[in-house]
This record gives C-alpha cells, structure tokens and sequence, in this order.
C-alpha cells in the first residue's frame, strides 16, 4: 500500500489517463478525488473503487474558472480532512492545427487557462493544506511536446511548457518544506475511444515514435505512484519522461 495515508484529487479523472490513475492510487491505499465534469462517469469511476475495496469520491469541477479551483480543493479536504497529493491531469486539446502566424486568440486562452493557469490556482488552494499536514506531492502530467513541438500546435505546446517551468518554482519554492513538485513528460498513449478508427498506416507511424511501443494509461498511473509516494522522497522539480525512449533517441515528431 504504497500511497497508505494520502489523499490524491487527480484532476480529469474520469476518463483515459486519469481514471487509471485515480484506480491505481485507490488500489494503492490512497483516498481519492475523481474530478470531472460528467458526474455519471465520475461515479463510475468511484464505484470502480470502492468495489475493489478502496475509498472514493467524486467532485464536478469547471477548472477553467478560479473560484472553481479554489472551491474544488476546499470541497476535498471538507470530505476527506485533508489533501497531500495533487495531481494536475486535466487537459484542454489542441482545438486542431494552425501556425503561430494564424493562430485563434480565443482557442491560445482557453488551452492556457486549463493547462496552465488552472494547475497554478489548484496549487495555490492546495499547497497550505500540504503545509498543514507536513509534506505533499504535486504532480503536472505534462506532454513531449513541450520539448519537441509538431507543426501547428503552439498553444498547446507552450501551455506545457509553462507547466514544467511552474513545476521547477513549485519545487524551488518548497522543498525545504516538505512539497515536492514533478512533472511527467508524456508521449504518445492509446486511448480506445479516440483511436478506435486508427488506420495501419496511422499507428505504424506513431509506433516509429516511441522505442519501445504506444504507451498505456498503465504506463502513466504507475508514474504518478511513484511520485506520488514516499519512495520518491528525493525526487523534486523532475521532469519524468514517460515515452518509450522517444525523446532520447528518434527525431521522428507526431505531423
């Protein structure tokens, strides 16, 4: 039981990466915060949990608004008394293709506001109660494309770099009080309702990314336990990648 004791929220945690996360973290001992937007597969995500004899619940939150984020931490520590892992998942997509010379101001804000500022606001809440309980973990699920961008995709990928340069301040900020701040530096994960019409041709491309193969949910949840528990006690302001070794050895990028 590795996360024994802890209480993780694991933002966008219905679905996909997150709702793996916030299985793998329950079966590990953690009380867990589902958080999304669709209390229906929230809840399904809960009874996932308790079925297995772990502890849950579900908490609807719009964190592209502040007083959201503010609330949705507060609601946590009021359910579970407290909150010692963040675990900022939750993302807003590329919105589609278009170059810096073109881009839509109102999609560059939105991709921002949920992949950046909303991550900062959900410290904010949840760092005094971190303080109050004498350690913590933050972790920002990042993505390669902050390191190798592909065309078209500049606010996404400027929205995760500024998650890993915030990840850096947090650990700067506090690590001699007991928070540590990591990131993961994702690559490329199967989810079967967005890849369910992939072609051959498509996944032999995406496979030529990566040196080992597509990654899983799995492959990610796991990551975020390890950080999330003691065992990473020494670990802070890391960027993990969790890609299959494609950032250190194929130039190949997603077009």
């Amino acid at each position: 039981m590795r996360l024994h004791g802890e209480t993780v929220l694991i933002t966008g945690s219905t679905s996909g990466i997150g709702r793996q996360a916030a299985i793998t973290c329950a079966a590990e001992g953690a009380r867990v915060a589902v958080h999304g937007r669709n209390a229906e597969r929230g809840e399904a995500v809960v009874r996932a949990i308790t079925e297995a004899g772990g502890t849950g619940a579900f908490f609807a939150a719009d964190l592209g608004e502040e007083d959201a984020c503010t609330a949705l931490v507060a609601a946590v520590v009021a359910h579970f008394g407290a909150l010692t892992v963040l675990v900022n998942n939750a993302v807003a997509g590329s919105g589609g293709r278009s170059p810096v010379g073109a881009f839509d101001t109102a999609l560059w804000e939105r991709i921002l506001r949920v992949n950046l500022t909303s991550p900062a606001w959900l410290c904010r809440a949840a760092i005094p109660h971190m303080l109050a309980a004498g350690h913590g973990s933050i972790v920002n699920v990042s993505s390669r494309q902050a390191e190798r961008a592909s065309p078209g995709l500049a606010p996404y990928a400027a929205s995760k770099g500024g998650l890993n340069a915030l990840t850096r301040s947090i650990a700067v900020d506090y690590g001699r009080q007991g928070i540590r701040c990591n990131a993961l530096s994702v690559g490329y994960v199967e989810n079967p309702r967005r890849d369910a019409g992939m072609t051959p041709e498509r996944r032999a491309e995406l496979e030529g990314m990566h040196l080992t193969r597509l990654g899983r949910a799995e492959d990610v949840a796991w990551a975020i336990v390890y950080l999330a528990s003691r065992e990473s006690e020494f670990v802070t302001g890391a960027l993990l990648p969790v890609d299959g070794g494609g950032t250190i050895a194929r130039g190949k990028v997603l077009g």
